[in-house]
């Protein structure tokens, strides 16, 4: 994903853009101010409601729709995955047809961006179907072998009013792969965006620092070291970056001079902030101190971004200013509250959630294994009642090998009775 805020208007060809040398008019101020605050705006309301669906995805029951968990091993790798990724699009775009490539990516990112936004889209229009709604369930599976060996490689589970939201979402998918509008583009990076936020976990907040600390460092090295990460971003015609026309008051809707907001820039500090909205439901205080500190700290973050650019006239890798004040913003509360100990400490992967059965204690046995088995068999079955024994019973019980004590048990009791009878 791309990661770098860039300002075109200084004239530098973007894509849409014409590219017969002719340089565009100055944009005004009042278009560039509209520009920045839609981009500020649209990046915003994913990180918002893609934290709150991250609450509810992490307290789901169906499999399908559990979150995928990011430890440390793979943050620290992630920075190097996505800077070979970003090397080998440059490489393919300077050696290969950019028509091509972008034609390829234009038909994978349509079945990703349709998918994408069918499911950010979904829980609002449950809203709007009516109660009598014939609604069915459907169940898609695909599995590979048989017997034991069976494994499923897709299972997902939709209903009518899936399908419906699917076929909106087509409509949305057609527009953007006849026209590339820049509204459509939105509409998909937006869904992409608030997908991230909500399904991508980050197990701790050790483990946000280091994914949010290596791509600090890619995000500086490639935008400022070299002049890959911005030909990428020009080169690329697929909806992995949020764009907004400067000159949209002048021209339009067909206004063609976009300052543009990579998805990076959202989703990865994104991920940070909505793990820190779960810590503060951890701690059953009934405040949100730490997302709204962290959402506050993306705002200053993300305006720091935009006034330097203005002022340099150059892209700007927006981690670089995001990164220290996302995590620096929420390290100074827990200082100032004494829960540094708490945060670091945080397991988001443990969370033990209402419907998840838990055992509380394991028993210390020590014996056979039979006996461990008996042991812990006992104790979580608990306490049982037992059924008063007579004493013949009981010595039956004790001393099953004694077949002579066990008859004369037996006359004795049935003597013993005969003279009650009697009298």
């Amino acid at each position: 994903m791309d990661s770098a805020l860039s300002d075109p208007h200084n004239g530098s060809a973007e894509a849409g853009s014409p590219t017969n040398g002719t340089t565009r008019p100055p944009s005004t101020p009042e278009g560039i101010a509209l520009a920045y605050g839609s981009l500020l705006l649209m990046a915003l309301l994913p990180i918002f409601f893609g934290a709150l669906r991250s609450v509810r995805c992490a307290r789901g029951k169906n499999a399908s729709d559990m979150p995928e968990t990011i430890t440390s091993r793979d943050a620290a790798r992630f920075p190097i995955i996505a800077s070979c990724t970003l090397l080998g699009l440059y490489l393919f775009f300077k050696v290969f047809s950019q028509e091509y490539i972008n034609l390829l990516l234009s038909m994978y990112f349509f079945v990703l961006g349709i998918l994408a936004l069918s499911h950010t889209i979904s829980p609002f229009m449950n809203k709007f179907f009516p109660a009598n709604f014939p609604n069915r369930q459907y169940q898609l599976l695909f599995t590979q072998g048989s017997g034991e060996n069976k494994e499923e490689i897709i299972n997902y589970e939709f209903d009518t009013k899936d399908l419906v939201c699917l076929g909106l979402s087509s409509i949305v998918g057609v527009w953007y792969l006849l026209r590339k509008h820049w509204i459509a583009n939105n509409l998909f990076g937006l869904a992409f965006s608030l997908n991230g936020v909500e399904l991508l976990h980050l197990n701790n907040v050790s483990t946000g620092c280091i994914l949010l600390g290596g791509l600090f460092i890619y995000d500086v090295f490639w935008v400022f070291g070299t002049n890959v990460m911005v030909t990428v971003a020009k080169s690329f015609e697929a909806p992995i970056k949020l764009v907004f026309p400067q000159d949209l008051l002048e021209k339009g809707l067909e206004a063609d001079n976009f300052a543009m907001l990579g998805l990076g820039d959202i989703v990865i500090p994104g991920i940070f902030i909505a793990l820190l909205l779960r810590f503060d439901i951890s701690l059953k205080k009934n405040t949100h101190t730490y997302f709204y500190t962290s959402f506050a700290a993306y705002i200053f973050g993300l305006g720091l971004t935009i006034f330097i650019m203005h002022i340099f006239k150059h892209a700007q890798p927006a981690l670089l200013y995001l990164v220290p004040a996302c995590i620096g913003f929420p390290v100074l509360v827990a200082l100032a509250k004494g829960e540094v100990t708490e945060m670091f400490s945080y397991e988001s992967s443990a969370e033990i959630l209402p419907h998840t059965p838990r055992l509380t204690h394991f028993p210390t046995v020590s014996g056979s294994p039979a006996s461990l088995a008996d042991s812990m068999q006992q104790k979580l079955a608990g306490p049982r009642r037992r059924r008063p024994q007579n004493p013949s019973a009981i010595y039956e019980e004790s001393n099953p090998k004694d077949p002579a004590a066990v008859t004369e048990s037996k006359e004795a009791s049935a003597s013993e009775g005969l003279e009650k009878k009697e009298k």
